[in-house]
């Protein structure tokens, strides 16, 4: 998690930092053993360094933050779920392009 605009996400931020924020913010539900989510951890990282300031990216480690991977159902990962105003906005399963994750946001900027 090496990105510098790379944020951690966890059952005690999440409401602050993701529902009330007041930018799009780019949830990564990933586990450390996950080998996917290790494929797609550079192009996550680059996508928070190219939207900082635009939206939030960061992670959230599913093994550690049982309430919010509950409360989203994430069933498998890596999950990446937009989230805007509160609501989720969008979604995408399994290993992904830079570029869809960029489509993605555009959407909602």
């Amino acid at each position: 998690m090496a990105g510098t605009h790379m944020l951690e996400f966890t059952d005690q931020n999440f409401e602050q930092e993701v529902l009330k924020s007041d930018q799009p913010v780019l949830v990564d539900f990933w586990a450390v053993w996950c080998a996917p989510c290790r494929i797609m951890a550079p192009a996550v990282e680059a996508i928070a360094d190219e939207y900082a300031g635009r939206a939030k990216v960061g992670k959230l480690n599913v093994d550690e933050n049982l309430s919010v991977a509950s409360r989203y159902q994430i069933r498998g990962i890596p999950t990446l779920l937009l989230f805007k105003n509160g609501e989720i906005q969008g979604q995408i399963q399994g290993v992904t392009s830079k570029e869809t994750i960029s489509k993605l946001l555009d959407r909602h900027l």
